[in-house]
């Protein structure tokens, strides 16, 4: 530290607070100096810039500091958690990771869904209460997680010795010549961003045993404490389950080995096996709407996941089954603007089941399923009401409605129908691949990457403007879809393998695009890092009526 002072300006909710400091100053000394440690924080937006609170700076500087409870926050305790538990883990079976490897597969509800390899050892109830005591003990320690810098090449050659084949992989393909590793007491990993300072701010977890593994519970984000009861979505298990069958079928279950294919040139052969694997899928959705007579099919699913391409795909199967589908979409029942609930900031609230006219919906459906003829409604998002232009809908033998919307699989929307008329489908992009033995893949964030190209093919919104909305979305998600995916009577992956190479090429000067002085700057630097780890290919191959199309363009389907 030196006697130059540089001046701050901090944002700390509605107040901003002014300051100087000398230069050199650590971030966790002006939280103690002008704030007070009553609450903790984990990380700093400076100049727009995501910092460790363990950082220093040496500039003027405007400065944001982050909660736990916070997005950024809490994707650091996700990572910080899973390195917790690894350390405690390698502590409590006391052998080298050579002798064994523990997996984080894939996001399950509020927890992730973890898997022990070792012929010696069987992950049960006794010693999952090992690792958790273990993990309580270094969280009452409250050691340093510690940043460190390796050459990339020193650390591919340590994970080799390791066994963790997936980091060692993925590092053949890093560009950097340096690597940030993560040191706690000795246990040294990488991960993909920021993590707490701390053990002490990881209080909250737990392990549960789940099939042939179990499952690392993280808290809920706005109270950061444990549900009451952890309950496995089982039926996402199942198609997670499913996917990661596919990629070991395929032989790439991490970004390292699809770079490899890339490398080969063997991308091709690639997508039509996994477009051949959809399509099969979606035969056998349709097979089951077909031999079950089924007449309502109604299909909903997070933002992004193709549910337009998949509904057309499963409506080219249902012909193929002599069956003649009649696509509707649950928005032209929206009830008039009028009446339209208002949100808590006084704005039409087009998200909540409350804007459906539920009433006109049931009683559409029950005549038609009653072999009526009806007269059916468009909504007109220009005046806010109901038109009836002429179009009627009786349905004959061989006719199946095909509904989707975002409240396709709450009960509420179906109460009064007669339950065998109809079949539910959930459909999201459910990423089966991951970047390393220990770093999962975000079905978030390749949702939005498929947004955002899709916005600007057709919309021409900005990459700044996507990611501004995302978060409005994803809160619509989880209060909205997610709580009735079990309610489905098929779940459907909508992601491929391939996909993020194929999408790289059109996010990448998307996302250069957002200028470093916007609110947007961070998220769209985390994820152009993220694609960083991809090969890039060339589309022209992807087939016409691949998911995929529905947002980079060139599609067979009217999308």
């Amino acid at each position: 530290m030196n006697n130059t002072e540089i001046n701050i300006k901090i944002q700390n909710g509605e107040n901003i607070i002014e300051g100087k400091v000398p230069a050199g100053t650590c971030l966790t000394d002006i939280i103690d100096k002008f704030i007070g440690d009553e609450e903790k924080y984990v990380a700093a937006v400076v100049n727009r810039r995501l910092c460790e609170v363990t950082s220093s700076i040496f500039k003027d500087s405007e400065i944001r500091f982050m909660k736990l409870n916070s997005p950024i926050g809490y994707d650091l305790y996700k990572r910080s958690i899973v390195l917790l538990m690894l350390k405690s883990a390698k502590d409590v079976l006391g052998k080298a990771e050579g002798d064994y490897r523990i997996e984080i597969m894939y996001s399950l509800g509020k927890g992730f869904f973890c898997r022990l390899e070792d012929d010696d050892t069987e992950m049960n109830e006794e010693l999952l209460g090992k690792i958790k005591v273990r993990m309580r003990e270094l969280v009452e320690q409250d050691l340093p997680l510690e940043k460190k810098i390796y050459t990339t090449r020193e650390m591919r050659e340590r994970f080799a010795r390791r066994d963790l084949p997936s980091k060692a992989k993925l590092l053949r393909y890093r560009r950097s010549s340096k690597i940030n590793i993560y040191d706690l007491d000795g246990y040294e990993d990488y991960f993909y961003g920021y993590m707490v300072p701390s053990t002490g701010y990881l209080t909250e977890f737990d392990l549960v045993p789940y099939d042939d593994g179990f499952v690392l519970v993280i808290p809920e984000k706005n109270t950061l404490k444990l549900p009451e009861k952890y309950e496995a979505p089982n039926e996402l298990y199942n198609v997670l389950r499913r996917s990661e069958d596919w990629g070991r079928k395929l032989q790439i279950t991490c970004v390292g080995e699809l770079n490899d294919i890339v490398v080969k040139g063997d991308m091709n052969k690639l997508m039509l096996l996994q477009e051949a694997m959809m399509e099969k899928q979606i035969a056998e959705i349709a097979q089951e709407i077909y031999e079950g007579d089924r007449k309502l099919v109604l299909i909903a699913g997070p933002s992004s996941s193709g549910k337009t391409t998949f509904s057309n795909r499963l409506s080219v199967q249902l012909a193929s089954f002599g069956i003649i589908p009649h696509p509707i979409a649950m928005d032209n029942f929206f009830k008039e603007r009028k009446d339209t609930p208002l949100d808590e900031n006084g704005k039409f609230d087009f998200e909540t089941i409350d804007a459906l006219d539920l009433e006109l919906l049931e009683s559409t459906m029950t005549r038609l399923l009653n072999g009526e003829e009806v007269d059916m409604p468009t909504f007109d998002f220009t005046v806010g009401s109901k038109v009836y232009d002429g179009t009627k809908l009786k349905l004959g033998k061989n006719d199946v409605i095909v509904m989707e919307g975002i409240h396709a699989l709450n009960p509420a929307s179906t109460k009064t129908l007669p339950k065998d008329s109809c079949y539910k489908i959930y459909i999201s992009a459910l990423t089966q691949l991951n970047i390393d033995e220990h770093n999962r893949i975000s079905t978030t964030d390749t949702r939005l990457i498929r947004r955002m190209i899709r916005d600007a093919r057709t919309r021409g919104h900005s990459a700044s403007k996507t990611i501004e909305m995302w978060p409005s979305v994803r809160r619509g998600e989880e209060k909205y879809i997610f709580p009735y995916q079990e309610e489905a009577d098929a779940v459907f992956n909508s992601a491929l393998i391939y996909e993020l190479p194929a999408l790289k090429t059109f996010a990448e000067p998307l996302l250069f695009g957002v200028s470093e002085e916007s609110d947007e700057y961070y998220e769209a630097k985390r994820l152009l890092k993220f694609l960083d780890y991809f090969l890039g290919i060339d589309v022209q191959s992807v087939p016409q009526n691949s998911i995929i199309r529905e947002f980079i363009g060139g599609g067979c389907f009217k999308v």
